[in-house]
Order: C-alpha cells, then sequence, then structure tokens
C-alpha cells in the first residue's frame, strides 16, 4: 500500500479501500449496495476492487 493516500494503486482492494477512507470494510459494502461507492467486481469469487478515483472523490467529498 502506498504511503501517501494521493498514490493510490490502479485498483484498491477492498481492505486498501477500507484504509485509504479510514472505514471498516463493511460499510465499503454496504456503499456498494447503496450506490454511494460502486465496486469492480473481479473474479469468479466477486471480490470487490475500487478505482482510485472514486476513492478521492469520496475523500474531497467528505471534507
Amino acid at each position: 500500500m502506498p504511503k501517501n493516500k494521493t498514490d493510490l494503486p490502479k485498483l484498491l482492494t477492498i481492505r486498501q479501500a477500507a484504509e485509504v477512507l479510514n472505514v471498516h470494510v463493511e460499510t465499503l459494502r454496504r456503499w456498494d449496495k447503496q450506490g454511494k461507492l460502486k465496486a469492480i467486481r473481479v473474479n469468479e469469487r466477486g471480490d470487490r476492487r475500487y478505482k482510485p478515483e472514486d476513492i478521492k472523490k469520496v475523500i474531497s467529498y467528505e471534507k
């Protein structure tokens, strides 16, 4: 995980996104269901990934 919140990887795992946003992973799952922060589903299990630009929008919205 990057040390700086502005230097994010191409796609973040749910744990990485939760760490950056300082929320619990269940909050991100709830936001995905509510449409607040949509996740990209990958692989057969349907793991969630998040775009850095979407994370940055949430961070700037909170300010």
